[in-house]
């Protein structure tokens, strides 16, 4: 009778804190859009789930060889690892607040190879996460029948049923699925509290180990070293919370949660701790914070129970969790049904699971379409919020690589987890480079050695889960990520690759139907990967060329009229000819030079003059004041008097030296400032490009003088920003404009 009583208040006092989303909130915050508790569940269910498998991984590479002893060393590398990449990501959430993650990061301060990588390594996960969540869920439904590990057809059957219940949910909408998510954790929560009262009682009442099935293998002190990283390695599969909060806080209200509100009004004295959990990055740092311990705690709570009393995955046909469970309810009158309502639970949290990695995913891919990673065709977001079809195909892969693993979780284990610590890695890196750009003094220097410190961690844990999983097949995961990072980079240099900025545009803003400042990120990101395209091209064409691979080739009208092909080079040359060569060749003694003279007056027919240029307008995009700019403004002075020197200001402090600054160097031009809220360049500049081309006549002519440092290897050259190449690129099809850059060679110093 007491179970059916706590059950019964678990399950109204879940129902009743569950987040509930209104019809209004559709208009003020957007379709989709959520507030802090639904954030918690979509959220933070995956990690909060990994729970159920982590430790019993982690376990199950030591008790066959008698280690489970010093398991505790691997909680400690798990707890550690949790703390210090929570507080990264925890930080990075103030300058990385529009969504993206890692991804947005490493395009921003770092190279567009390195977000291209981070982009493939986070689907990967994505999908792993939704094979290995389902798959856990089926163990566990298993697990109360005392059917676990019996025939891989009732995993594999019961995991893709969980994935396919997941995967509806989800495009039923963000608000539908938190509200069901978060009664589930609340029931999970209250249940596992109640547990960790029984399994007490059971400890104190003196409650025997279960009887040893089969004597433990000898290893060598080597061996069991290995061993040892085997167990933390496969601990440590759940930190793909970390990048989903990041990349998903697109996803989230941009106001304060209750909480912050309330301490606003009642705590001012604590405004920073307000202020540093305001807005939509206080929402995401609140999952995030609960992170921090939940990992080390939860790992090292089921580590000591298993060690007591002597139970794993597999021992009398359950899970790890699944035995304690059932220890630990015994102690409670009635308690076999507060059991089997927790192994229920377990099961459709860890469906639910698969949920924060569909969120993600669609998260991430319709960035992934906009700069050219993915061919357009798959983004679509119906009325809801929610993108279908990158839910639909990601959980289609997912069922097939539950087949190929034959519904194993120990086999998907290995694979998962391993990809999501490279985009931890860009993390570090990215956010040690804001840290010594925006910070002075002692923030400056503790931030970039902790940043460094954590970067370090990470690639460390990366090697780590390589080496530990390499012989369950971790060298597939190494295999796959590095075909799928090759595949990427096919789809980006094909035709399905190519983005111009109409097409950003409506993928954008038609298709993904984003607006504010998140639209101009993703624009701007579309553009760099362009520009990344571009230079990828042409350096693929230069090295082939110089073998005498693949030169370029163009049509070429010859004068007795036949068509030919011939290399670019020799193109060059017979055009520089051509006018020598026609006049000195006679056309008294030659039909044939009649006809083709005949036949050019004709084509010429349709040709009509354009009007004399009346207005030659200069534009010169400046950074500061430097040999580079001077050298552009002279030359653009010799063009015409009508100059603009035109400045994007990032930057207060350097906007105010460079106007002081101006009266003396400018000589005389004009001088526009724009305002960057957002840190980027190519967007305010192209606003502007595209007034002046409104307002712009016939008659009239806009000419973009760009300065273009150049150092003496090419390869320093392709590294350094290309404003002319990215301006050629957003701006294809206008007429009426010229684009030209000026080089200027830098010195020691500028260099």
């Amino acid at each position: 009778m007491l179970s059916v009583i706590l059950l019964v208040l678990f399950i109204l006092f879940a129902h009743k804190l569950a987040p509930r989303e209104k019809a209004e909130h559709a208009h003020i915050h957007g379709a989709g859009q959520i507030g802090l508790l639904a954030a918690v569940a979509l959220f933070g269910v995956d990690y909060f789930t990994s729970y159920y498998y982590a430790t019993g991984e982690m376990m199950s590479a030591l008790h066959p060889y008698g280690l489970q002893d010093k398991a505790f060393i691997a909680v400690a590398v798990i707890a550690f690892a949790n703390f210090a990449f929570g507080l990264l990501y925890m930080f990075s959430l103030g300058p990385f607040n529009e969504g993206g993650g890692s991804y947005t990061a490493s395009m921003r301060y770092l190279w567009p190879t390195l977000s291209l990588i981070v982009a493939v390594a986070l689907i990967q996960d994505y999908v792993l996460t939704i094979v290995v969540s389902a798959l856990s869920g089926g163990d566990q439904l298993l697990s109360i029948l005392g059917l676990y590990g019996r025939d891989w057809r009732y995993h594999f059957g019961i995991g893709a049923l969980l994935a396919a219940v997941t995967w509806y949910l989800t495009i039923r909408g963000r608000g539908e699925s938190a509200r069901v998510v978060f009664s589930l954790i609340a029931v999970f929560g209250l249940l596992t509290l109640t547990m960790a009262v029984g399994l007490v009682a059971a400890h104190l009442k003196g409650v025997p180990p279960v009887p040893l099935q089969e004597a433990p293998k000898a290893v060598s002190l080597g061996q069991a070293m290995l061993h040892m990283l085997t167990a933390a390695m496969k601990g440590m599969v759940a930190l793909t919370g970390l990048e989903a909060v990041s990349n998903g806080i697109q996803f989230m209200h941009d106001e304060d949660a209750g909480i912050v509100k309330w301490g606003k009004k009642h705590l001012a004295r604590l405004d920073w701790l307000w202020r540093f959990y305001g807005g939509k990055s206080g929402i995401g740092r609140f999952v995030q914070t609960s992170f921090l311990f939940y990992g080390g705690l939860t790992t090292l709570f089921v580590t000591t129970f298993a060690v007591r009393f002597d139970v794993f995955d597999g021992t009398l046909g359950r899970t790890l969790v699944g035995n304690l469970a059932f220890i630990g309810f015994n102690e409670i009158p009635g308690g076999i049904m507060l059991f089997w309502a927790y192994q229920i639970v377990a099961v459709l949290m860890l469906a639910a699971a698969s949920m924060t990695a569909l969120q993600d995913a669609q998260a991430t891919e319709w960035r992934d379409v906009a700069i050219g990673e993915i061919p357009e065709a798959i983004v679509y977001r119906d009325p809801r919020g929610t993108f279908t079809r990158s839910v639909t195909i990601t959980f289609g892969v997912a069922v097939l690589i539950m087949l190929l693993v034959r519904g194993q979780t120990t086999v998907a284990v290995p694979f998962y987890g391993v990809g999501v610590f490279m985009p931890i890695t860009a993390m570090g890196l990215a956010v040690r480079r804001h840290v010594l750009i925006h910070f002075n003094g002692r923030a400056r220097r503790w931030g970039a050695t902790a940043a460094t410190f954590v970067t370090i961690l990470a690639g460390m844990v990366f090697l780590g889960q390589l080496i530990g999983k390499w012989h369950e097949g971790g060298w597939i995961a190494l295999l796959g990520f590095s075909i799928l990072t090759l595949l990427a980079h096919v789809v980006l240099l094909s035709p399905y690759g190519h983005r111009e900025p109409r097409q950003i545009d409506r993928i954008v803003h038609e298709k993904a139907r984003v607006e504010g400042a998140m639209a101009s990120i993703v624009k701007w990101q579309a553009f760099r990967m362009q520009e990344y395209r571009y230079r990828l091209m042409i350096g693929i064409a230069s090295f082939l060329e110089l073998f005498g691979i693949g030169q370029q080739q163009r049509s070429l009208a010859l004068a007795g009229g036949q068509g030919g092909v011939v290399p670019m080079r020799q193109l060059a040359h017979m055009m520089a000819a051509g006018g020598t060569r026609r006049a000195s060749t006679s056309t008294d003694d030659k039909p044939e030079a009649k006809a083709v003279e005949a036949a050019d007056d004709t084509s010429l027919a349709h040709i009509h003059l354009p009007p004399h240029i009346v207005r030659h307008r200069i534009i010169v995009p400046i950074d500061d004041l430097h040999q580079g700019t001077l050298t552009a403004l002279r030359y653009a002075q010799s063009l015409s008097q009508d100059v603009t020197a035109v400045h994007v200001s990032m930057d207060s402090a350097e906007t105010g030296t460079l106007q002081r600054r101006w009266p003396t160097w400018g000589d005389g031009v004009r001088l526009v400032i724009l305002d960057s809220p957002h840190n980027m360049v190519l967007e305010p500049l192209l606003e502007y490009i595209q007034r002046m081309m409104e307002l712009h006549r016939p008659n009239e002519i806009i000419t973009i003088v760009v300065p273009q440092s150049i150092r003496p290897r090419w390869w320093s050259n392709l590294m350094r920003t290309q404003m002319a190449v990215l301006l050629r690129l957003s701006l294809p099809f206008e007429t009426g404009i010229v684009i030209t850059d000026v080089p200027y060679v830098l010195d020691g110093d500028e260099a």
